[in-house]
C-alpha cells in the first residue's frame, strides 16, 4: 500500500523543486521514500543516522534524466524499525521487497557510507537487480577491532545519555574541518536529521556495521560497471580504504577538498561524476 504525507521542498538555483515523501507498507514495517522523475531508475541510500534528506542538493538535478527513487533506511528519518533489523544482509533484504513493491526490476545504486555497506550486500545477492553500483564514501573492508569497540561504545552511550550524545559526537568529524565554517547551515541540517533517528534503529545499526563481512571479493568478482567515490579529506573513510580494488570496471574518483558529505560540501562535483557513471552504464 503506498501512500503520500509530507512535502519537503528542495531548492535549485532556478527556483524551488518540490518532493513529495511518500509511504509504502511492507512485510514488518513502512517505509518513507522520494520517487520522482523519468527515465532510468536510480536509488540513493543515505548514511548512518541519516535519511534521504541527505540527497537534497543532488536530487533536484538528477530528476531532470533519471527517476530518483530514494528511501529513509530502516530505523531512520520517517521509516519504521524493522524487525531484526541487526545484520546489513537484512537491510539488503528490505531494499529488495522494497523494489518489487515498487515494480522496479533494475537500477543502478549509490550507496553512501553505510547505504554503501548495504549496496555491496544487495550486489551479492541479488546482483541481477543491478546495472551497475556506487560506494560513495563507503568501503568493502569490514570493521577494524578498534572500530568495533567504538560501535559498542556507541551503543553504550545511546542506551544510557540518548541519540542526541551520538550525534553530536558524530557530526563534526563528518565534515572536512576546513569546511565546517562555510557550511555550518549543512552541519547543523545533518544535525537534526540525526536527531530524527531512532535510538532502538541506531543501535541496531551499529551492531550490523560492527558485524559486517569483508565484501572485496564482490568489488572482485562483480562485472558491472562500478563508482568508488572518496572524500580528498574524509576523516571517517580514507581514500585507501576506499578504493579498496582496481579493475577495468571500477572507476575511481576523489572529490577535493571533500569531507564525508560530499552531498553537501561538493555536491555539483557530485552531480557531475554521478552523472557520467550513469551515461556509461
Amino acid at each position: 500500500m503506498v501512500g503520500k504525507q509530507k512535502v519537503f521542498n528542495f531548492f535549485k538555483e532556478d527556483g524551488e523543486h518540490v518532493m513529495e515523501t511518500q509511504f509504502i507498507q511492507l512485510t514488518n514495517g513502512k517505509m518513507a521514500y522520494f520517487d520522482q522523475g523519468n527515465g532510468t531508475p536510480i536509488v540513493l541510500l543515505h548514511g548512518f543516522c541519516g535519511s534521504n534528506r541527505y540527497w537534497e542538493k543532488v536530487i533536484p538535478s538528477l530528476t531532470e534524466k533519471y527517476r530518483v527513487i530514494a528511501p529513509d533506511l530502516p530505523g531512520h528519518g520517517d521509516t519504521t524499525i524493522f524487525k531484526e533489523n541487526d545484520t546489513i544482509e537484512v537491510f539488503a533484504d528490505v531494499i529488495k521487497e522494497f523494489l518489487d513493491e515498487l515494480n522496479v526490476d533494475k537500477v543502478t545504486m549509490f550507496g553512501h557510507s553505510l547505504g554503501g555497506y548495504i549496496t555491496l550486500a544487495f550486489a551479492e545477492k541479488y546482483s541481477e537487480r543491478l546495472s551497475g553500483f556506487s560506494l560513495v564514501h563507503s568501503t568493502a573492508y569490514p570493521d577494524s577491532d578498534d572500530a568495533k569497540k567504538g560501535r559498542e561504545a556507541n551503543v553504550t552511550k545511546v542506551q544510557e545519555l540518548g541519540i542526541s550524545a551520538l550525534i553530536d559526537g558524530l557530526v563534526p568529524k563528518l565534515f572536512s574541518p576546513e569546511n565546517v565554517e562555510e557550511n555550518a547551515e549543512y552541519v547543523d541540517t545533518t544535525r537534526q536529521i540525526g536527531y530524527s533517528t531512532s535510538p532502538q534503529g541506531a543501535m541496531s545499526t551499529l551492531i550490523a556495521m560492527k558485524n559486517r563481512p569483508d565484501r572485496n571479493y564482490i568489488l572482485e568478482e562483480t562485472t558491472l560497471p562500478v563508482l568508488l567515490i572518496a572524500g580528498e579529506k574524509d576523516r571517517i573513510i580514507p581514500k585507501e580504504n576506499t578504493f579498496s580494488v582496481t579493475k577495468s570496471n571500477i572507476k575511481q574518483v576523489v572529490i577535493k577538498d571533500s569531507g564525508h558529505m560530499s552531498m553537501y560540501e561538493s555536491f555539483n562535483e557530485l552531480i557531475s561524476e554521478i552523472d557520467k557513471f550513469l551515461i556509461e552504464v
